[in-house]
């Protein structure tokens, strides 16, 4: 990229209406053209796609599918399971896609799901963390956590420990974060949110900022693998619809497809040779974590956030 075009996406990131918006993503496509993943990309490598039956999940799934991988669609339910692989198959009719059930939140049902899945598949090249949520009301998960970090941090750092020995050398780890987390700094004295006034976006912001966090943690702990976080941009979902109508009838028109916010994920998992592990991700470029150059997390705090969830899930 240019000068001038590095001058430009970066603009467009700190406008945020625009960087994250399909315009943003229509201008950088004219700053740069990024070269198209080859057909066949993912042939013979196995992804595990979480959160894989509607929005960004489903088309994740399907664009891994027409480049050749096989495809683990992991989900809740497994009817709503069997028709988003339906539709994956309409789009790639000879794809090897199988529908996995395992509640990510689920700390207990992880650690069944890892082991009876290793029994099957070996062998795995990528995991993709996409499940999410957004309670309007305080939820605890099974074992009494935040639902939204159950779902979000504990789940994902759980199964990928778990998933270790079957993942191949230099496999891709990708958490789909959101931009988000930019609003909201990281909740050391109250992780689990027990104190004030309780938001489902607050809430979800907050577990997007421990993941990206501690991504650069993760990539240390996992050093045969490349661990990424990353944004997808303001993407007209399901969950979006449910979750935020207001903010869908103002931005509407301006939304990303399910399509065009899962690229960069596709991206990580898919291009060669692998990205820069332990950094923070959207429309393919590394980001800041920050907007303010003179803010970062304190490592302390940091570690003292990993502390608590590598306890909360046994690691």
């Amino acid at each position: 990229m240019t000068m001038v075009g590095a001058f430009f996406d970066d603009l467009l990131d700190r406008t945020v209406v625009l960087g994250y918006s399909r315009l943003g993503l229509a201008v950088r496509q004219q700053l740069w053209r990024a070269p198209e993943l080859p057909a066949g990309a993912l042939a013979g490598r196995t992804v595990l796609v979480t959160g894989a039956n509607s929005g960004i999940g489903k088309a994740i799934a399907t664009e891994l599918a027409t480049l050749g991988a096989t495809v683990l669609m992991t989900v809740r339910d497994r009817a709503r399971g069997e028709a988003a692989r339906h539709h994956v198959l309409t789009v790639a009719p000879a794809a090897d896609v199988a529908v996995e059930v395992c509640d990510v939140s689920h700390l207990a049902a992880v650690r069944s799901f890892a082991a009876d899945l290793l029994s099957r598949r070996p062998r795995l090249d990528a995991v993709i963390h996409n499940a999410g949520v957004m309670p309007e009301q305080r939820t605890e998960s099974a074992e009494g956590h935040e639902l939204s970090l159950a779902t979000h941090v504990l789940g994902p750092v759980l199964l990928t420990e778990l998933l270790r020995p079957g993942l191949t050398p230099a496999a891709r780890v990708v958490l789909m974060s959101s931009g988000g987390m930019y609003t909201q700094a990281l909740p050391v004295d109250d992780i689990e949110y027990r104190r004030g006034h309780y938001r489902g976006a607050t809430a979800y912001a907050r577990s997007k900022r421990i993941q990206v966090a501690l991504t650069p943690l993760l990539a240390r702990r996992w050093p045969e693998l490349m661990v990424a976080a990353m944004h997808p941009g303001w993407a007209d979902t399901p969950g979006v619809a449910q979750s935020l109508p207001g903010f869908r009838r103002v931005t509407g028109p301006i939304l990303r497809t399910p399509e065009q916010a899962a690229d960069t994920a596709v991206w990580l998992t898919a291009t060669n040779p692998p990205p820069e592990s332990g950094q923070f991700w959207h429309d393919r470029r590394i980001r800041p974590t920050h907007y303010l150059p003179t803010a970062h997390d304190d490592a302390a705090e940091v570690a003292q956030v990993w502390q608590y969830c590598a306890a909360a899930v046994g690691v």
